[in-house]
């Protein structure tokens, strides 16, 4: 017949060391030396060989508190899939121009890699010198909306 126990966390209620003896014995991470990496100081020696590997030691690299990422798209990738745009409903085409706001595809600004072969009116927030110059020579024009609101803080054409 089996005999039902209770715990013995249970038992040692009341007991003031829990079995351990003195109480400064099982006090918590510091009487293991501390939790996780700890240890590996300066006499940490026989972790070091396996810390070097991860590179624990030292700090590396920086983020920048006011970073943003800008999603950018050359003038390339709109050129060549335009049609496929037209048909998923992301661009339109109006008298023989493709509209299409890079906005609406995820990106924020226009670079200028590549040639364009067909007219294209690009709305996008920020745009590149070679990607407005790239539009515009293929009958094309790159709309800026912010551009207008903006002029006093400083020209919205990056490179």
């Amino acid at each position: 017949m089996t005999v039902n126990r209770r715990k013995k966390d249970v038992k040692q209620r009341g007991s003031h060391t829990h079995g351990w003896g003195s109480k400064k014995k099982h006090r918590g991470s510091g009487n293991r030396g501390g939790k996780g990496m700890a240890g590996t100081g300066k006499r940490g020696d026989a972790k070091k060989p396996s810390i070097w590997q991860e590179e624990y030691f030292g700090k590396h690299g920086f983020v920048h508190k006011n970073a943003t990422q800008v999603e950018a798209v050359n003038v390339e990738f709109i050129d060549q899939n335009i049609e496929k745009l037209v048909k998923l409903n992301a661009a339109k085409q109006q008298d023989g121009v493709f509209v299409v706001n890079i906005a609406d595809l995820g990106f924020d600004k226009l670079l200028g890699k590549g040639k364009v072969t067909k007219k294209l009116r690009v709305t996008a927030d920020y745009a590149s010198a070679g990607a407005v110059e790239a539009v515009k020579s293929a009958g094309g024009e790159v709309v800026l909306p912010s551009q207008a609101a903006t002029r006093t803080k400083g020209v919205k054409v990056l490179d």
